[in-house]
């Protein structure tokens, strides 16, 4: 009994106390506004760990990071290697080169950190960009999330060149012949091309200021500002909603999934440390860029298959594939060569990027919020053109590396350079129309499920003595997925009022364009949306807890 009244006072005392600091915390945070927040729910589904992962491995680079500027020198002053490892005794080195070699060698666990860095740097960049696909084949990018798919396309810029500084930083012939690359690249530029080259190596190549200027950027400046949009990121998932896939329950007006705490904070968090784990393991067992087998940098020398990392493969593979081709302008030489591959077309790439979602939206005339995700088989246009992206990325990732595909299967170095030429021009139409026709047959596929039902397998003959297959009637929630697609129709040309031009549907249609871009935005929208394969029930089903329709019966 005695103990029973002690248990009931310590009880009372502590929810007093927890009390009177929710009560403090309350007057000074926004306490009590978080409760909800930690309510909020977040939808099931493995396409939305990808950008888990990338945060994840995001917070592992920060953490290497910051331990390896313990021990790394940013100079390029010259020293004489006296370390442990015995081949590079006696070599002249920069001081950052001997900096990476010590981390390497003599510093307790430091090659292990140094690969850990690597491995999440390589991780990191491989999530941004297969979310970002991810985000485009399902249309997650569409309003009201336009401005979070600029921040992403943004940070995978920023990674790419926060990726490329921390490659550069050991000044070992490797990356010393990628930074040459670079300088290449910048003195294509007409006119400026010399005063960029000069102003970011401070004087002639290779000068004394790149490896601590590049430390600078990699270490403050690139990831102060990646920090900075992840954050705006995730604050803007947060306040928009998270997409979802459609099915019963699910519409534009909800979430349905997990909430965060503390369902979804415990899976999040086991995530984490399997990222983690997987990343160590990577690090400890698989051997990534020794700079002890490249030796330091010298401007005279040039490894022998030199390779970037993935993420500019795609570059390398550009100059090597376009021909040599330059123009003498007003004493001006423009080396195309260069100019073209290396800079207009990046340029060009992710100009592309982040305009399209403000393309599709006047395309389609489609002003509406959608929260909930496409299926790619629905979009066949929209799938097409990304299916044919990869391919011309892929074609480039592969060029770049022709010098090292030749000799592994013993080819023509010139015979696999037009092989990759032609399939430059061809594969990504090809890739285009190949998934365009999947993706059409796959919505025919679902049509005839719906009219007829799924295949069970079992044959039975007829009274006339024919046989049949039996069908099985779909379950509820596949029906419901299926009739659910909303496919806008195309824009319909309308003349204009002097008949010369062409108009728009009334939903969402610029009553402002001018006839020719009227004619040039229905010629667009039919592209997209002309080939299609209608659902003959229109209308989804009801479910129990589920509203009259989703995003079809909801526009």
């Amino acid at each position: 009994m005695l103990l029973q009244r002690r248990r009931a006072r310590a009880g009372a005392r502590a929810r007093h106390a927890a009390e009177s600091t929710v009560t403090w915390a309350d007057g000074r945070l926004p306490v009590s506004e978080g409760g909800g927040l930690l309510r909020k729910s977040f939808p099931e589904h493995w396409s939305f760990l990808l950008g888990e992962i990338a945060l994840y491995s995001f917070v592992v680079l920060l953490l290497t990071g910051v331990w390896l500027t313990l021990f790394f020198k940013p100079s390029m002053t010259q020293v004489v290697y006296d370390g442990s490892y015995e081949p590079l005794l006696g070599v002249s080195m920069s001081e950052a080169y001997r900096s990476t070699v010590d981390i390497s060698f003599d510093v307790r666990g430091g090659l292990l950190i140094r690969q850990l860095h690597h491995w999440a740097a390589l991780v990191f960049l491989s999530a941004v960009g297969v979310h970002l696909l991810r985000v485009f084949f399902t249309g997650a990018f569409r309003r009201p999330r336009e401005v979070n798919w600029l921040i992403g396309v943004t940070l995978f810029v920023l990674a790419l060149a926060e990726g490329f500084a921390g490659y550069s930083l050991p000044d070992d012939l490797l990356s010393g012949t990628g930074l040459r690359i670079a300088q290449g690249i910048m003195l294509s530029i007409p006119v400026v091309g010399t005063y960029i080259s000069m102003f970011v190596f401070g004087g002639e190549y290779p000068g004394h200021d790149m490896v601590p200027r590049l430390y600078s950027l990699h270490i403050l400046l690139v990831p102060g500002l990646l920090l900075a949009l992840v954050t705006l990121h995730l604050i803007l998932v947060f306040h928009l909603k998270h997409t979802q896939w459609a099915g019963p329950g699910r519409t534009h007006r909800n979430a349905v999934g997990k909430p965060m705490f503390p369902q979804f904070v415990t899976n999040s968090t086991g995530l984490f440390f399997m990222v983690f784990g997987v990343l160590a393991v990577l690090a400890a067992v698989a051997q990534i860029n020794p700079i002890w087998a490249y030796g330091p940098y010298r401007p005279d020398v040039v490894s022998s298959g030199s390779q970037p990392d993935w993420y500019v493969g795609f570059l390398e593979g550009s100059l090597r594939l376009m021909p040599p081709f330059e123009t003498a302008v007003a004493g001006h030489t423009v080396m195309w060569n260069v100019l073209v591959p290396a800079v207009l077309l990046p340029g060009a790439l992710f100009a592309v990027l982040y305009a399209y979602p403000f393309f599709e939206r006047w395309v389609t005339g489609d002003h509406q919020e959608h929260h909930l995700c496409d299926r790619p088989r629905d979009r066949p246009v929209r799938t097409g053109l990304g299916v044919a992206a990869i391919c011309f990325y892929g074609v480039l990732l592969l060029a770049g590396g022709n010098d090292i595909l030749a000799h592994t299967f013993d080819l023509s170095l010139n015979l696999l350079t037009w092989v990759f030429r032609i399939s430059l021009v061809l594969l990504p139409p090809l890739s285009f129309m190949a998934a365009k026709r999947v993706c059409l047959a796959l919505q025919e596929r679902e049509r005839e499920r719906l009219a007829e039902g799924e295949e069970t397998g079992e044959v039975r003959q007829t009274l006339a003595g024919g046989y049949v297959e039996e069908h099985a009637p779909l379950d509820a929630a596949e029906r419901y997925v299926l009739r659910s697609r909303n496919v806008p129709e195309p824009l319909a040309p309308v003349p204009a009022p002097d008949g010369d031009g062409f108009g728009d549907r009334d939903a969402g249609a610029d009553a402002g364009d001018a006839p020719r871009v009227g004619r040039l935005r229905a010629t667009l929208s039919e592209w997209y949306y002309g080939d299609r394969v209608d659902v003959v029930e229109a209308e989804p089903e009801s479910s129990p807890g589920a509203r009259s329709g989703t995003g079809a019966s909801e526009r």
